[in-house]
C-alpha cells in the first residue's frame, strides 16, 4: 500500500512538473527601467539590445527561448552579441507605451523581435515568421543567420572599408 501511495504521490509530482509553464516573460516587470538597464549593459559591452516581444501565453516565444538557449552556438550568438530582453505582452499589462515607441512592432504577431543599437535607436525589427522551419519550431539556421545580419560586428562601417 504504501509503495502505492508513493508511487501515485511520485506520479502526481511529475505530471505536475510538467505542467508547469516557463515563465520567461513578467508582467509586473517596469519594461522602461529594464531596457534602460539593458541599453547601459549593452553600451558597456559594446552589444546590442534583442527585444523579445511576446507573452508567456505565446508558444512560438516560449519556443525561441527554448531554441536559442538550448543550443549552443545560437546561445552563444545571442551571449556575445546581444543584451536579450522579454518585453512582455500579456492582458495583464500590454507595454503599450514601449511597442508605440518602437512603431507598434506587434502588427507582425508574436514573437517580435527589436533590435536597438547600443545608444537605444531603433535599427530592425524582425517578423519571426521568417525565421521559422515550417513545421513547429525555428530553423537554427536562419535564426543565426538574422542574428550574424544584425550583430554590432556586422554594422560596423570598419568592416566594409577598403
Amino acid at each position: 500500500m504504501k509503495k502505492t501511495i508513493l508511487l501515485i504521490s511520485l506520479s502526481l509530482s511529475i505530471l505536475s512538473l510538467m505542467a508547469q509553464k516557463p515563465t520567461i516573460y513578467h508582467p509586473e516587470a517596469n519594461a522602461t527601467a529594464d531596457i534602460e538597464a539593458a541599453l547601459q549593459k549593452a553600451k558597456a559591452e559594446h552589444k546590442y539590445v534583442l527585444l523579445q516581444g511576446g507573452g508567456n501565453w505565446c508558444k512560438w516565444c516560449i519556443e525561441f527561448h527554448s531554441v536559442c538557449t538550448t543550443d549552443k552556438h545560437l546561445d552563444s550568438l545571442i551571449n556575445e552579441n546581444f543584451v536579450w530582453y522579454h518585453l512582455n505582452y500579456s492582458k495583464e499589462n500590454k507595454n503599450l507605451d514601449i511597442l508605440k515607441q518602437y512603431d507598434y512592432p506587434q502588427r507582425f504577431g508574436f514573437p517580435v523581435f527589436i533590435i536597438l543599437n547600443e545608444n537605444g535607436e531603433r535599427i530592425h525589427t524582425q517578423n519571426s515568421e521568417y525565421l521559422e522551419d515550417g513545421d513547429k519550431s525555428y530553423d537554427k539556421k536562419k535564426v543565426a543567420e538574422f542574428l550574424k545580419a544584425w550583430s554590432p560586428s556586422a554594422l560596423d562601417p570598419k568592416r566594409y572599408e577598403k
